[in-house]
């Protein structure tokens, strides 16, 4: 909205002339989702509570984890209000990256929320049934990965971090892979986010990975350069995930342990899945695996412990996911979450760096 309003009066004082940048309108985007999230989140703490609107802890879980009963729970729709409004102010209109990333971000939480609601209702940490939930995810990503196909300037072809020269064109085994990197980076990151602050943080990390690698990718001169693929309007993604950024720092305030709000599935669906087309879109699915390489061993950890279950008897952890595993090994909550962090860290300047090395 910015961008139509004020840059205009670029004619009239050159100052307005900033608004045409996308790092400025990053920046705006990044500290208005954070004041929004800052000045509204306790705000949105009593309303829960008011309403008891409270996490419903899993009974199977670590029993450490039974005096969280009562957190206030679906954060994630403030950070849903936050991400909207920052990108709507400070994005681009003429650009379809940014309306399929609100797409997925907004029908997913649609998904989370009537997972979180049903879990509130009942008083389960059920929810929403998993093949319900999954089959509204593919549909959903569908929709984004065919119109990502036919209507933007994203090529079918991948790029492979340190080999420049592999990219096989998968042609319209594109959609279907599309499905799989949404889907699954929306449900990997709904794994990880069982400690306070633990999914938080790896995402801020990666959403300011991903803005970096979508501002390089389209610039022309310094895609060129760097010898990665240039994307027409792919840049303007930086403003989303600068969006994302804010809203999750705001919110991370509140999450940090111990928490006084949790996400709920409303956060955590649209969030991973956004992540996963914003890889799509910027070219670097592959390298989503070392960027959200946390939420990666969370996931790869459930699956393992559920084949090695079924096909031996035997758990290879503790409990799965993995930072549950490390729980009931003695390590204190904040301990997890904070190497947590760190690997994350590690892992986006590890994925900024095979930029050089491709």
């Amino acid at each position: 909205m910015f961008y139509y309003l004020l840059y205009p009066l670029a004619d009239q004082n050159i100052f307005f002339n900033i608004f045409k940048y996308i790092t400025v309108r990053s920046f705006g985007a990044l500290f208005t989702g954070l004041f929004l999230y800052g000045i509204l989140g306790r705000l949105q703490i009593l309303i829960m509570q008011r309403w008891q609107v409270t996490q419903v802890i899993r009974d199977d879980g670590p029993k450490s984890h039974l005096v969280k009963t009562g957190t206030p729970t679906m954060g994630g729709i403030l950070i849903l209000l936050c991400v909207l409004v920052s990108t709507l102010l400070w994005m681009n209109f003429e650009i379809l990256f940014v309306w399929l990333a609100l797409l997925i971000f907004i029908s997913y939480a649609g998904i989370g929320f009537w997972d979180d609601y049903r879990k509130l209702r009942y008083g389960s940490s059920r929810g929403l049934q998993g093949r319900y939930k999954l089959i509204l995810q593919f549909f959903f990503a569908a929709g984004a990965a065919t119109l990502l196909y036919h209507f933007s300037t994203v090529e079918s072809r991948l790029a492979f971090p340190f080999f420049k020269s592999v990219q096989p064109d998968l042609g319209w085994v594109y959609i279907p892979f599309a499905l799989l990197v949404v889907v699954g980076a929306s449900n990997a990151v709904n794994l990880t986010d069982g400690l306070d602050g633990l999914a938080s943080g790896p995402l801020v990390t990666s959403y300011m990975t991903y803005a970096v690698l979508a501002y390089l990718g389209g610039h022309v001169k310094i895609a060129a350069y760097l010898q990665i693929p240039h994307i027409v309007g792919v840049g303007e993604l930086t403003v989303f995930c600068a969006a994302v950024v804010g809203a999750l720092i705001g919110f991370l305030w509140f999450n940090t342990y111990p928490a006084e709000i949790f996400m709920g599935d409303v956060g955590s669906l649209p969030l991973g899945g956004a992540l996963g087309l914003v890889a799509l879109m910027t070219k670097n699915e592959i390298l989503l695996v070392i960027v959200g390489g946390i939420f990666v061993l969370e996931a790869v950890s459930v699956i393992t412990q559920v084949i090695s279950f079924k096909l031996t008897g035997k758990r290879l952890f503790r409990m799965a996911p993995i930072h549950h595993h490390f729980e009931l090994k003695g390590w204190e909550e904040p301990k997890v979450i904070v190497r947590f962090w760190i690997i994350s860290f590690i892992l986006a300047l590890l994925a900024l760096s095979t930029l050089k090395l491709r």
